[in-house]
């Protein structure tokens, strides 16, 4: 901390913090001597947060207060006695890390307060890897965390923060078997020709495969097969019978034609 003695105006840089004298107070305000040719100027909206009707309600000549550097003009330095924000709206962009305090844990996530006018909000899916079922299972009230900036809406006066993105990344371990049997196929003669013919026979016949047409006729089945044998067969026995009925009634029809040549023909005698 700056102090009456050890204050160079090079130094002032805003949210600097000062310790200096209430040298006069007016109604409009008080003025501060800080060590440094230039005189403090407090105004009056910059001595509490609340409303303040008299000066001197809050400050009397003579008294030290800590102050803060709004800014520096050529004929004064501007201070404050509310203590800034350790992070402006403007000053919170994606990406950023911060440091905080978990100062409120609610069903859905943590409430960190990281300096800024709002606590920003770690939502239960950004607090660790893996499922979280409640946010106390990995944070506390009252907890220092560290988290990334994710987004911020000033609008809507939000900013989410993620602890998870600050972890390192898990890479899968190669087994020392599967590295050696890779070293070892690798150092194989002619392995990198013999297994590229092997891969494009492979290709072709299953390119082949696939291209050759395939028959649409329904394949028969056992019984189909016996049904058409049977009738087959059937068919078989019945034009035999039909062959023998026709034989028969032929003979038949020559001997009762020479028995009639018999009886009409004269015999000898």
């Amino acid at each position: 901390m700056a102090t009456l003695d050890t204050a160079p105006i090079s130094a002032l840089e805003p949210k600097t913090k000062l310790s200096g004298k209430i040298i006069k107070t007016t109604l409009a305000g008080a003025l501060v001597d800080v060590g440094n040719a230039l005189p403090g100027v407090i105004h009056i909206s910059q001595l509490q947060k609340d409303a303040v009707n008299k000066v001197e309600d809050v400050v009397k000549e003579g008294q030290t207060v800590d102050v803060w550097v709004r800014r520096v003009k050529k004929d004064r330095i501007e201070l404050t006695m509310i203590e800034p924000l350790g992070l402006e709206w403007r000053e919170i962009q994606p990406e950023m890390i911060v440091k905080g305090k978990v100062v409120r844990l609610e069903t859905y996530g943590a409430f960190v307060d990281i300096g800024a006018e709002r606590p920003g909000l770690v939502h239960v899916s950004e607090l660790t890897r893996g499922y979280v079922k409640t946010p106390n299972e990995v944070v506390k009230e009252g907890d220092e965390i560290e988290a990334k900036v994710l987004d911020v809406d000033r609008r809507k006066r939000q900013i989410r923060l993620s602890m998870k993105a600050l972890l390192p990344e898990i890479v899968e371990e190669v087994k020392p078997e599967r590295e050696e049997r890779k070293a070892r196929n690798f150092n194989t003669p002619n392995n990198n020709t013999g297994g590229a013919k092997r891969k494009s026979k492979k290709r072709e016949e299953t390119y082949q495969m696939e291209t050759e047409p395939v028959s649409t006729e329904p394949e028969m089945t056992a019984m189909q097969i016996a049904w058409l044998q049977a009738q087959e067969r059937s068919k078989s026995r019945s034009q035999e019978q039909k062959a023998k009925r026709s034989k028969a009634p032929s003979q038949e029809s020559e001997d009762i034609f020479s028995r009639t040549l018999e009886k009409r023909l004269p015999t000898g005698g």
